[in-house]
């Protein structure tokens, strides 16, 4: 029987992402898989010691880099490979891939480097941004996951005192897109192909993510976003990803992120697609098992 470890991170404490392991698993199992759900730290990184009892492959859900390519190094396929999982990581990373394949999103500038015991405020690099962006705009910091860390600046003195703060931190400026204010398009795409989608929005906050008390409904895609979000997802080189589009002037669809490891769940209590039954199935097709 083929074998493969689904990994999560273990030091966070909340369930969905347990609960994410969980749908995967129940998913290879369908498919006679034997799956182990194991927590980051429950591998042990020992370079003079190679892994005993390897699995088939391995399905990635955490950002822990480093365990990814020592497993890969290691000889085990890793869904997403290591380096998709560390571009959708950073978003400064990921926009720099979308924007070398043309692909709608955001006016964006990435702050540069500045060291937490310096600043650059004095330097007139900051006005220019505004200069390019106009307020309101968004500040998101390169690591931030379920709208976390997103940040909608409105005046100049909360657009400095936030750059201030993110001292040492990577992070972007981006344009602020009115038009799809609380609301966006989730699609899930597994090996270039759209399995599920969900309209998302919100009355309350600027974001639309569920987690940040959005709400979410059953949506048919346009020819227009199909072909945007999967242009998205192979930019970053991802098999698995969560493209979350937003809705430019005429509802024109620009993307916003794509995540590599996308959470399943909501979608399927939106839509009833399991997305875990696409991602094992093609695992088991792309590796013939």
């Amino acid at each position: 029987m083929s074998s493969c470890w689904i990994i999560y991170n273990g030091s966070l404490t909340s369930d969905k992402f347990r609960d994410q392991a969980i749908l995967l698993k129940e998913a290879a199992e369908r498919e006679h898989i034997h799956a182990s759900i194991k927590k980051n730290y429950e591998v042990m990184m020992d370079l003079s010691s190679p892994i005993q009892h390897k699995p088939d492959f391995v399905v990635f859900l955490d950002k822990d880099i480093l365990l990814a390519r020592y497993l890969k190094q290691q000889g085990i396929p890793v869904f997403n490979d290591p380096e998709v999982i560390e571009t959708c990581d950073n978003k400064a990373n990921q926009y720099l891939q979308l924007a070398q394949h043309n692909l709608p999103m955001p006016t964006t500038i990435i702050a540069p480097k500045v060291y937490p015991a310096f600043t650059i405020r004095q330097t007139g690099y900051y006005e220019q941004v505004l200069q390019t962006l106009s307020l309101p705009l968004i500040i998101k910091e390169g690591r931030g996951s379920f709208g976390m860390k997103v940040y909608l600046i409105e005046t100049k003195e909360a657009f400095y005192e936030k750059v201030e703060q993110l001292r040492g931190v990577d992070y972007v400026f981006q344009q602020f897109i009115a038009s799809s204010k609380g609301r966006d398009i989730r699609v899930n795409i597994v090996g270039g192909e759209i399995v599920a989608a969900m309209y998302r929005h919100s009355e309350t906050d600027f974001r639309a993510n569920i987690t940040n008390g959005g709400t979410a409904e059953v949506v048919d895609l346009t020819k227009q976003q199909k072909e945007i979000a999967l242009k998205a997802a192979e930019a970053v080189g991802a098999e698995f990803a969560g493209v979350d589009l937003l809705f430019g002037e005429d509802e024109q669809p620009i993307v916003c992120e794509v995540n590599g490891a996308a959470h399943i769940r909501n979608i399927l209590n939106v839509t009833g697609i399991n997305v875990a039954d696409a991602m094992i199935q093609y695992i088991v097709r792309r590796m013939s098992i």
